[in-house]
């Protein structure tokens, strides 16, 4: 006995219903009737009404993920980005304007080389406002060695900082000062040599090594001092080169200072100009360092 078609043996089925279906249900809506252009307009003024809110609240939201964005970047600190870039207490900056791009790619370049460009923290600024910079890295601990973006390293110039000095510098002549460890005292002695015939010893802030001392931080201090003495304009264009000559002058007995050898940390002029000196280098196989 099968029940699969015998609609008797289907509890649930009816063969009387309480009423009809309706006609009603069998209707469909046509596209072009008059029900039908109704809704399709209500549908294309709704579209047309929270479409364009939809788009500014997103242009809205973007923008506020910005502007974030940007909050979170001028609230790094200097202490957040010295101890990311720190190693073994150490850190390399440099401070670089916009024309001077292509220099800082060619100077980041040389000292991947010597496998140092995880050190380096540098600044989008002028160099006028170095000595600040350099003041808010030693006042958190840090040593700090400061390049300008037309030096390149030819070797690692570390291995050059001898003794535990505060301050280390290279000088800025053309003329040969010989090859000696240079101290304050060799310094001076330089400058009475060659007094007569380069009027002065003229000290570079192209390479600058500092350790985290009062005396480091007292030629930092001098060296604003000073700029602030000599404003910029038009007129008279100050730089910061004198105002470092004049600051370790005025602390020269307050600070130990080191001059690093000629030999190795050449001024460009010395380089570029003076072909016996590169010569007498080139024989001697040393590393080379030029600004």
């Amino acid at each position: 006995h099968s029940c699969v078609n015998d609609p008797s043996s289907d509890p649930f089925s009816n063969a009387s219903p309480i009423s009809p279906p309706s006609s009603n249900s069998q209707r469909s809506i046509s596209v072009f009737s008059r029900t039908g252009i109704i809704v399709l307009l209500s549908l294309m003024v709704i579209l047309g009404v929270f479409t364009p809110w939809s788009g500014m609240s997103q242009s809205m939201f973007s923008n506020s993920r910005k502007v974030s964005s940007l909050s979170k970047w001028r609230d790094y600190s200097m202490a957040e980005a010295a101890s990311f870039v720190t190693k073994n207490g150490t850190i390399i900056v440099c401070a670089v304007s916009q024309p001077y791009l292509p220099f800082l790619n060619n100077w980041l370049i040389s000292i991947t080389r010597q496998k140092h460009q995880e050190m380096v923290l540098g600044f989008f600024n002028f160099t006028s406002r170095r000595p600040r910079h350099l003041l808010q890295i030693l006042e958190l601990g840090y040593s700090v060695m400061y390049n300008d973006v037309d030096m390149v390293w030819f070797g690692d110039p570390f291995c050059y900082l001898e003794g535990n000095h505060d301050v280390y510098f290279s000088d800025d002549m053309a003329a040969t000062l010989g090859y000696c460890k240079m101290d304050i005292l060799c310094c001076l002695a330089a400058f009475i040599i060659y007094f007569f015939h380069a009027s002065s010893l003229w000290l570079i802030s192209c390479v600058i090594f500092l350790r985290p001392t009062d005396g480091a931080k007292l030629v930092m201090k001098k060296w604003t001092e000073e700029l602030q003495a000599q404003p910029w304009s038009k007129a008279k264009k100050a730089n910061d080169q004198p105002a470092f000559n004049w600051a370790l002058n005025k602390t020269a007995g307050l600070v130990d200072l080191y001059l690093l050898p000629q030999t190795e940390f050449p001024t460009g002029g010395l380089y570029f100009k003076n072909q016996t000196w590169v010569q007498q280098r080139a024989n001697q196989g040393k590393e080379r360092y030029n600004s």
